[in-house]
């Protein structure tokens, strides 16, 4: 059985509805092609890649909100709304089809199944719409910052399905609908409105609900593309357009081409398409400035308004294209060259050529100090629902600051000068660096050339005395497992990461280009790192330089030895030691190399029982190293390591187990300035903890 179709239905509705609609997409259309010719201003960039993959992204992470409900409750409200949305769609486009078209389809068992889907998820959506106002409105988190904006997207959501459920009720109440009560989001109106008004009353209160809830519904669509409601679309397409290679990797500089007039980035100008169309996607949901430590800790730095800041310069500079467009057409009249299409688009071209700067993006639209707070931990990124992209510019701004303007942090400055004439952060004599892996009889790869493996300790682990511990037990792990391994010794110079990550690109490929001469002439194929810096470094960045190897941080390697049997431990319950740790996961192992699962494993294998932190894995909170900023001094708020400390510490744990030696000296830091904690706790490498067992 098909539903009673409206009887005041005719053509003069039709006509009328007909007309709206049109008005409605054209305001669709001209905000959609608007929002492009913005995109449009940035620079190209290529993103079309492995198109399942993105296919698979926009399931996973738009319909099924893998990242939003990380925060369970409004994320479980959003996907109500989201889901409630879907069907009520589905439905009202086949009532569409049926009612306009004839295609008579909404009949029988499908009735009966859309009519409760509907109905079921309609209220769900209602339900998470009311608390996404009380969120927004009566809890009012610090992360949320409501704008007017808000409240007219959450207003029309609202009143199209209040007046949807009305609609229904109003409709089974003045007709007999045998089918009404698989309608129970309305079906309860029926009694009191009939008791309240007639059959000709209803069907009149009927008939105006409906066009004020089409109006609404078309205003609705309308406004998308002028509002934060059009993440609907470019949510999806984001994901889809996201950037799957290695996290972290900045393009390769030449140099040599003398055609190049800029390094990094300065002006709006010189931004992607990409990077203009990733301000748009932002819906200020406040997850990156929640999960930043620079913003955590108390420093100006906000990747949120940042984003939000390049979205309002996009409008300026827009509004700036548009306006030399524009006297550029009356110059073409004025002059009569308008004849010819093509005159004027080349017109058109050279006014656009001609825009007068606007603001800096360093400096006036980004302040310098928000470039060189970040520690590109890349927290902002891994918590967005909608993968916008907020490190790879502050690295360029940095790029530029170093090259150009060479304007940077005077620690920075130190930190440049000891890698050039050392090739190391600590400026301790380059002839030093294997001074104590020697001591241990690590042989290098000119006396062990038939070496398996090139361990990699890194500055860290040849210079730093609390990270040299570090280094000692791995040796005596490799050894225990009978790894043929060997070193560079004073051959290995930095592999400039904190150099890249601070802008100083010169640097780092002078660094690199030197140690893969070194590595390609001793014929290297794989390298272990105790540092995760290390490991992003040499595994991702050194390819670009034709450095290729197979790199394994010394926990993924533990891990492997453990579990062929190579290396065997002792239980460190038996021999009465520490029975209680927590992992604290360095953001370039985890977030950027997602090894996340190996060293709990081995500290379990170790008989460790391991506690985890309220901020853990891909939320794990940074130490404050990364990026150059173990180099740095830290100005304004709280100390980034000393919060990270203290979450540490709270769980009662005996050992804080690391797999950085920027992680492990930060904590090692934090511990110190906590006076409480004395002896009790200790900040230890894996590499350390199970060392005791051999």
């Amino acid at each position: 059985m098909t539903p009673t179709r409206e009887i005041y239905w005719n053509i003069d509705y039709h006509l009328v509805m007909y007309f709206f609609a049109v008005i409605m997409l054209g305001t669709f259309v001209y905000g959609v092609v608007r929002r492009y010719r913005l995109w449009k201003i940035g620079q190209p960039e290529t993103r079309w890649k492995d198109s399942w993959q993105g296919i698979k992204d926009i399931i996973i992470y738009g319909f099924g909100h893998k990242r939003i409900l990380k925060d369970l409750a409004p994320g479980v409200m959003h996907l109500a709304v989201l889901v409630g949305f879907i069907f009520l769609f589905f439905a009202t486009a086949i009532i569409t089809l049926q009612a306009d078209f004839g295609i008579n389809i909404f009949k029988g068992a499908l009735y009966v199944f859309i009519k409760i889907t509907t109905n079921l998820f309609g209220l769900l959506a209602t339900l998470g719409v009311l608390y996404l106002y009380y969120r927004r409105y009566v809890k009012r988190p610090d992360k949320l910052d409501n704008k007017q904006d808000d409240l007219i997207a959450l207003t029309l959501v609202f009143v199209i399905l209040v007046t949807g459920f009305l609609l229904q009720g109003l409709r089974m109440a003045g007709e007999h609908d045998p089918w009404a009560v698989y309608g129970f989001a309305g079906y309860w109106m029926i009694e009191p409105l009939q008791a309240m008004f007639s059959q000709e009353q209803l069907l009149a209160m009927h008939k105006f609900t409906w066009w004020f809830h089409m109006f609404v519904a078309f205003g609705f669509i309308a406004y998308l593309p002028y509002s934060k409601l059009f993440h609907i679309f470019l949510g999806p397409i984001n994901q889809f357009l996201r950037k799957r290679e290695p996290m972290g990797v900045p393009e390769l500089i030449d140099f040599e081409d003398e055609s190049q007039e800029t390094f990094g980035l300065s002006e709006f100008k010189q931004l992607s398409w990409k990077a203009i169309f990733n301000s748009d996607v932002c819906i200020r949901c406040g997850r990156c400035q929640e999960n930043c430590p620079a913003t955590v800790s108390g420093k100006h730095l906000n990747p949120k308004q940042i984003i939000q800041d390049i979205k309002v310069r996009a409008e300026e500079e827009y509004q700036a294209v548009c306006q030399a467009k524009k006297e550029a057409k009356q110059a073409g009249r004025q002059a009569g060259v308008m004849a010819s299409g093509e005159t004027a688009t080349a017109v058109e071209g050279t006014a656009a050529l001609a825009i007068p700067p606007g603001r800096g993006l360093i400096g006036e639209v980004i302040q310098e100090q928000d470039i060189w707070d970040c520690t590109t931990c890349r927290s902002c990124e891994q918590q967005c629902p909608v993968f916008v992209e907020h490190v790879d510019k502050t690295v360029e701004m940095r790029r530029n600051l170093v090259l150009m303007e060479s304007r940077f942090p005077s620690e920075a400055q130190l930190a440049f000068r000891n890698m050039e004439n050392n090739g190391n952060p600590w400026g301790i004599g380059w002839n030093k660096r294997e001074e104590f892996l020697k001591g241990l009889d690590v042989p290098t790869l000119a006396e062990n050339p038939e070496a398996e493996i090139l361990y990699w300790p890194g500055c860290s682990g040849a210079f730093d005395a609390r990270n040299q511990k570090v280094s000692a037990a791995l040796v005596k792990l490799l050894r225990a497992a009978n790894v043929n391994f060997a070193i560079l010794g004073n051959e290995e110079k930095c592999c400039g990461d904190s150099a890249r990550k601070l802008g100083n690109e010169f640097l780092y490929q002078t660094l690199a280009a030197e140690n893969i001469e070194v590595m390609n002439g001793y014929g290297v194929k794989k390298i272990i790192t105790q540092c995760p810096h290390c490991f992003q470094t040499l595994c991702h960045d050194y390819p670009q330089m034709g450095g290729k190897y197979e790199v394994v941080h010394h926990t993924t390697y533990l891990k492997e030895l453990l579990d062929s049997g190579k290396l065997k431990l002792k239980d460190l319950a038996s021999l009465g030691k520490e029975l209680k740790v927590t992992y604290h996961d360095s953001c370039y192992l985890g977030r950027y190399n997602k090894i996340y699962s190996e060293p709990r494993e081995i500290l379990k294998a170790a008989g460790l029982k391991v506690i985890e932190m309220k901020r853990t894995k891909d939320k794990s909170f940074c130490c404050g190293a990364g990026g150059g900023r173990m180099w740095l001094e830290e100005h304004g708020g709280e100390r980034i390591n000393e919060l990270r400390t203290n979450e540490a510490m709270a769980t009662g744990a005996d050992i804080i187990g690391t797999a950085c030696p920027f992680c492990l000296t930060m904590i090692n830091d934090g511990i110190s300035a906590k006076e409480e904690a004395g002896d009790k706790t200790k900040a230890l490498d894996i590499a350390e903890v199970l060392a005791q067992g051999v």
